[in-house]
């Protein structure tokens, strides 16, 4: 790594220390994508949180002056980013999914799934939110999909499933964050094995996904992250493949499965050919999600069935 120099001598203003912050983050040759994907938006998230500082603050803030104590608290918050090359998200214990902030931790992943924007649109052409009254956010993590998704279904009980009782914890927090305990549940569960009698609308995932390849090569940013919430096989579709075989006994009649699987959309297109999948193309980026109605997962279960095993992609 190169030598950085910490000192922030004639430095004073938000700008100034945004400004430093985005170049010693360049020198260090950090690696962004946990909700921004530059230095300098990465530093701002860093000298906002230490200053407490909204987002929206009018322009003539940013020439405000710093404390001595706030210039050390935000070369700190520096520091340890480019030394622990932990994620901005995780050294303020908080993330942006959705329009809303949720407490993160190493528990979890930090959320940045494209499916924001289908809940912005409101699941556009999937479901009518008003109707839906049951969803599954499986593999939850911090809770972020299943709790933002109330803003498209505002009528829906949401169960929040996980295997890691430590990402429960985080998505607990979120729940009582959001005094939601009269609508959201976390529940502990191997997929859908504590689930036996539930239905629901709308099965939404972002799922591991990461094949072995990928994960070798993963910037050590990404590897700061819990290895059970990426890795999910050779191919990457580990859980997704028992998603699908499934997910038709937890959808009502009409029931949606909404599955993220980012660059595994390749493996997943060659390992199943007789499933209708529909990719979502995104404005603000993102790849890789797919739709598919109950009744199409009832043909594919069908298939099973009878025996006939799918092609796995090696």
């Amino acid at each position: 790594m190169t030598n950085i120099n910490y000192q922030c001598n004639g430095l004073e203003s938000i700008t100034d220390f945004v400004r430093w912050g985005g170049s010693l983050f360049k020198s260090a040759n950090l690696f962004f994508g946990h909700g921004t994907d530059n230095a300098f938006d990465e530093a701002r998230v860093l000298v906002f949180f230490a200053l407490r500082l909204p987002d929206d603050i009018p322009k003539n803030y940013w020439q405000a002056r710093l404390s001595l104590s706030e210039r050390q608290t935000v070369t700190d918050l520096f520091k340890q980013r480019i030394e622990t090359r932990k994620p901005a998200a995780y050294l303020t214990g908080e993330a942006w999914f959705a329009g809303m902030r949720f407490i993160v931790n190493e528990s979890t992943l930090v959320p940045r799934s494209p499916i924001a924007e289908l809940i912005a649109n409101d699941f556009h052409g999937w479901v009518n939110g008003e109707d839906v009254t049951s969803v599954l956010d499986m593999c939850t993590g911090s809770g972020c999909i299943g709790i933002a998704t109330l803003q498209a279904c505002p009528n829906a009980t949401v169960d929040l499933v996980d295997l890691s009782a430590e990402a429960l914890n985080v998505a607990q927090q979120n729940i009582d964050y959001y005094e939601l305990n009269d609508y959201v549940k976390a529940i502990q569960s191997d997929l859908f094995a504590n689930l036996q009698g539930k239905k629901y609308d709308l099965i939404v995932s972002n799922p591991p996904y990461v094949d072995q390849i990928e994960m070798d090569a993963l910037p050590e940013e990404f590897q700061q992250e819990p290895r059970l919430g990426l890795e999910s096989g050779v191919d990457g579709l580990d859980l997704t493949r028992k998603m699908l075989a499934q997910a038709a006994n937890f959808l009502n009649e009409d029931g949606v499965l909404i599955v993220e699987v980012g660059v595994s959309q390749f493996y997943l297109e060659q390992a199943y050919p007789e499933l209708p999948f529909y990719w979502f193309e995104f404005e603000n980026g993102g790849e890789g999600v797919f739709a598919i109605h109950k009744s199409e997962l009832e043909v594919y279960q069908a298939i099973l069935d009878e025996g006939v095993q799918p092609f796995h992609a090696s």
